[in-house]
């Protein structure tokens, strides 16, 4: 895909701190952020609303096939809306949590958000999270990082959310289904968040960007 505009691609597992750290990074850059996890719990939601099994993988595709999604950018972040309506306030219920992982393994769910998310970068810099960022969605950008932290920390990060989601179960979910699995890119950098601050997270980003010569306003 071609675009003018930067992308940095923030990869990890399920509570490696990639939300809180891509977040604070768009903002200090001034880039659009964008949650690439949201989208998947969206769509899950609309599924979960219809009444449809996650495990039925051929329902899941038809719905998502004949579901109207359109994207906005509220305060520099890129929000999904399903059929017009904002889930936003649901996106992280227990059963979302429960079954996003099957949604997202659906191959023409992944394809029809991956346009989505590409369509972010058509008309902004994006600083943009997920497990398949910079393996497929924008391989060619030369700001990739991965994230990652101890099961043990993972799962304390999880529960202070009030989230409970097995972390062990998501990894194997995430790392062994056949579309788009969570793997680190080649090129990307690996930061362990186990023992750093959001701060001390973005502070070493920052430091690679600019060694990567990325102007970074002051």
């Amino acid at each position: 895909m071609s675009t003018t505009h930067r992308i940095i691609a923030i990869d990890g597992p399920a509570a490696s701190g990639k939300s809180s750290v891509a977040r604070e990074l768009a903002r200090r850059l001034g880039f659009v952020y964008v949650n690439s996890g949201a989208m998947y719990r969206a769509i899950t939601w609309h599924i979960l609303e219809r009444g449809i099994a996650s495990d039925d993988a051929a329902a899941v595709e038809q719905l998502a096939n004949r579901t109207a999604l359109s994207c906005e950018l509220r305060s520099h972040d890129w929000i999904i809306l399903v059929q017009g309506a904002d889930p936003t306030p649901f996106l992280w219920d227990d059963r979302v949590n429960d079954n996003v992982s099957r949604v997202s393994s659906v191959p023409r769910v992944r394809e029809i958000l991956v346009e989505h998310l590409r369509r972010a970068a058509l008309t902004n810099d994006v600083v943009m999270e997920g497990r398949d960022i910079g393996s497929v969605v924008f391989p060619e950008t030369p700001y990739k990082f991965y994230i990652d932290a101890s099961p043990d920390i993972r799962a304390r990060r999880r529960a202070a959310q009030g989230q409970h989601d097995a972390i062990a179960a998501r990894d194997r979910a995430d790392s062994s289904r056949r579309a788009s699995p969570l793997i680190i890119a080649e090129d990307a950098h690996v930061i362990d968040s186990s023992n750093l601050t959001i701060d001390g997270v973005v502070g070493e980003i920052i430091g690679r960007l600019k060694l990567k010569g990325l102007t970074i306003a002051s």
